[in-house]
């Protein structure tokens, strides 16, 4: 199974869910924690994952590649996506 990372923020709703959603499904995932540093932290992941405009949380990355945030997860997963992109 490809890691999965997820930048997240304390205080973010849809971080939330998102690590819900990964929780439900066993799918281990490394949680970065970016509130102590967020304008920092979003102006990094801006720049390596070259998203345009406002970076929102959470960020989440499968295998090494973003694939968004939560809408973006849970798209993936009510698709039968997620599982492919998983052990592609």
């Amino acid at each position: 199974m490809k890691e999965v990372i997820i930048y997240t923020v304390d205080y973010c709703p849809f971080c939330k869910k998102a690590e819900m959603l990964l929780n439900e499904k066993n799918i281990p995932f490394k949680k970065i924690d970016i509130t102590k540093n967020e304008d920092e932290y979003r102006k990094k992941l801006g720049e390596y994952y070259d998203i345009q405009g406002r970076v929102t949380v959470p960020q989440i990355i499968i295998g090494g590649k973003r694939i968004g945030g939560f809408d973006s997860l849970e798209e993936l997963n009510n698709t039968g996506e997620l599982e492919k992109i998983l052990q592609d």
